[in-house]
């Protein structure tokens, strides 16, 4: 009887240790095939600085100018916009940016083409009205109102104020005002003659963007998908910035 209850004290040690060796090897084969994923870094975002306030200076130009049209001295745009930033749960080097601002182009025309007559009644916009006034130079400004979007990376979310920032995105604006500032001559003496019409422009725009930089201070660029006149107003102008942005608060 005492060689039994041994026997099966025997068995049930062996056993045990048995199950206990197989079980570890199919845990750790389970553990091989499936390593945990890595836990991804949470950053402290609630004092970070990115870029919810954009102010942008940058030189314009125009594409598909015919040789009639040349522009002169420094065309410029100027861009001011407040964002809201959105940083993505799953990755928060990512984020998606909107807004809302102004968008102004500043382009000044060669002297010698004379007056751009915005208030035309005419078909298309001219650009070399020679028949009302002498004209020295003419500069013409467009103004939007505009709804940037951005998809936004950053190396650092927490100190996005010094760290590389990258952001593509896309401008939708509404003309505000078209205006022109030229300076008229005349034997009496000259003047300054300022006048404004949206007639011959394509009131809505859509703009590509594209940032990358460090900290504050970062490249930018747009290319105006829409045209700045509307269809048989004029050449089919298509403006183009490179430049300068801060981003700050």
């Amino acid at each position: 009887m005492k060689k039994i209850v041994l026997f099966l004290a025997v068995s049930f040690l062996l056993g045990g240790a048995l199950y206990a060796q197989v079980d570890t090897s199919v845990a750790a084969a389970v553990m091989a095939a499936n390593p945990p994923k890595p836990k991804k870094k949470k950053y402290d975002l609630s004092k970070r600085a990115n870029d919810h306030f954009l102010l942008q200076l940058g030189y314009t130009n125009w594409t598909n100018l015919p040789d009639s049209i040349k522009t002169g001295n420094l065309p410029r745009s100027i861009n001011a916009y407040f964002m809201l930033d959105f940083p993505f749960k799953s990755n928060q080097q990512l984020s998606a940016a909107i807004g809302l601002g102004i968008g102004s182009d500043h382009m000044t025309l060669d002297k010698n083409l004379n007056f751009v007559n915005v208030r035309g009644t005419g078909a298309k916009l001219p650009f070399n009205d020679t028949a009302r006034f002498d004209v020295k130079k003419t500069k013409l400004s467009t103004a939007y109102l505009e709804a940037p979007i951005e998809l936004r990376f950053v190396s650092d979310p927490e100190h996005s104020d010094r760290s590389f920032k990258v952001a593509l995105g896309v401008k939708l604006g509404t003309m505000i005002k078209a205006a022109t500032r030229s300076k008229v001559i005349q034997s009496s003496g000259d003047y300054l003659l300022k006048e404004s019409s949206k007639r011959y422009f394509n009131t809505t725009r859509v703009v590509g963007t594209a940032r990358i930089g460090v900290g504050h201070f970062t490249l930018f660029g747009t290319y105006q998908f829409t045209k700045l006149l509307k269809d048989g107003a004029g050449p089919e102008i298509k403006p183009f910035t490179v430049g300068l942005s801060f981003g700050g608060l």
